[in-house]
């Protein structure tokens, strides 16, 4: 049987694969010649690893206060098309009200393919300053093998560059202004080769440290303990804004924010954690 977190982690990673969100300084690789790279001057990006490897960041300082950044993964696969086309909802324009509502700033890590299927609401999200929209691959496959049961990228680093350049470009397509220097590997799930592929396109991989567990979940309570009983100063938390696969996300957060402020919290952007973290411009 596994851990309660790695039971939960699958969860959360098995409705990424399914589903989601609505309405170079000096060290630093160059980015890749393409326009559907990130632009070298922004937000900060952490410095690559030995041999020009792509960092990866899963949490902010823990001693430089109470911040939770709230990341929310707008995921849909290359083959979801028709599911969209019969009403099925990989959207979640309610969520995003509750934030606005709240006056949460959040980081979407937004797929190539949902920007496609709903440009207004990537336009909308892009646009918002309290947003910020980042790369979660185009088709949303993974980038190594059995994750989760999600479909693979074609072996081979090309494909997988192409996979963040596509993406990148789609954004930009949608209206997405300045999609920020950060991806998200689909499922979470990357090894060195993966990072490798990617080395060279000066983004800087973000995972998390707080499982919410809210992909499919029917039980809005059990997702907020978890959420609750997870953050930390500096946490990064991994919630979803698919209406079908996520229900109960507003619900959630909703809940979430007041109970994280009156404990001291202040919510933040990935950006201002990499930033803490020693992040360069």
């Amino acid at each position: 049987m596994m851990p309660r977190v790695r039971r939960t982690a699958a969860l959360c990673a098995l409705g990424a694969a399914l589903t989601a969100c609505g309405t170079a300084g000096d060290g630093r690789p160059a980015p890749a010649a393409s326009s559907a790279s990130p632009s070298a001057a922004g937000p900060p990006v952490l410095a690559p690893g030995p041999g020009g490897l792509t960092p990866v960041f899963a949490h902010g300082p823990r001693t430089r206060g109470r911040t939770v950044a709230l990341t929310f993964d707008a995921d849909m696969t290359a083959d979801q098309g028709p599911r969209a086309a019969s009403g099925e909802h990989f959207d979640n324009p309610g969520l995003i009200g509750a934030l606005r509502e709240l006056k949460v700033p959040a980081t979407v890590f937004m797929t190539g393919r949902w920007a496609e299927q709903y440009p207004a609401e990537a336009r909308d999200l892009g646009r918002d300053p309290r947003f910020e929209v980042a790369n979660h691959s185009w088709s949303h496959y993974a980038f190594t093998a059995d994750c989760y049961g999600l479909p693979t990228v074609d072996a081979g680093a090309d494909a997988m560059r192409a996979e963040v350049q596509r993406a990148y470009a789609s954004l930009r397509k949608a209206g997405v202004p300045k999609p920020m220097p950060y991806f998200r590997f689909p499922g979470g799930c990357y090894d060195q080769r993966a990072l490798r592929a990617l080395s060279g396109l000066g983004v800087t991989a973000v995972q998390w440290d707080v499982v919410s567990g809210d992909a499919f979940a029917t039980d809005a309570d059990a997702v907020v303990k978890q959420v609750l009983d997870g953050v930390k100063p500096g946490s990064v938390v991994v919630l979803h804004c698919t209406r079908s696969a996520a229900p109960t996300t507003e619900r959630v957060v909703r809940t979430v924010v007041p109970e994280l402020r009156g404990r001291g919290y202040r919510f933040v952007k990935v950006s201002e954690l990499i930033g803490q973290a020693g992040g360069g411009r």
